[in-house]
């Protein structure tokens, strides 16, 4: 068994979606709308919301859809972690996802698990945790 990831955006899931592939280096793997649904199967919302979404990033499947403003909840309790296999892939990664953050709970820094680590949460609610490790790789 591997879990999935799925997360829920106020009405911008596929903006989001499009923008971590982009970013991640994933590949949407297919899109369902609200409009898609025969109507006594569709969500609260608009034909253009997001149903279900399908991202394949490396080995994991990232899902997500839209939610109306009533269904919505801020997400909360957990982080998604990327550990970059360079510093500048690093800041391209940090730089990318950080654009526009709602909040930022540690700035890019050096810490002793990682060469340069971040925290924050990105302009659609996602929270994300961006690491480089480095020289501080557990050594077996």
């Amino acid at each position: 068994m591997e879990p999935t990831i799925y997360l829920f955006f106020k009405g911008n899931c596929l903006e989001a979606m499009t923008h971590y592939a982009d970013t991640l280096g994933g590949e949407v793997m297919g899109v369902m709308r609200n409009g898609d649904a025969s109507p006594d199967q569709r969500m609260p919302g608009g034909d253009d919301m997001v149903m279900n979404m399908a991202m394949q990033l490396g080995s994991a499947m990232v899902m997500a859809s839209d939610n109306s403003d009533e269904m919505y909840d801020r997400p909360q309790g957990f982080y998604i972690h990327i550990d970059t296999p360079s510093p500048a892939e690093f800041d391209r990664v940090h730089g990318a996802l950080s654009d526009g953050a709602e909040s930022v709970a540690m700035a890019p820094g050096e810490t002793f698990w990682a060469d340069r680590f971040a925290m924050f949460r990105d302009r659609f609610g996602t929270p994300w945790m961006i690491s480089h490790t480095g020289s501080k790789a557990h050594q077996a």
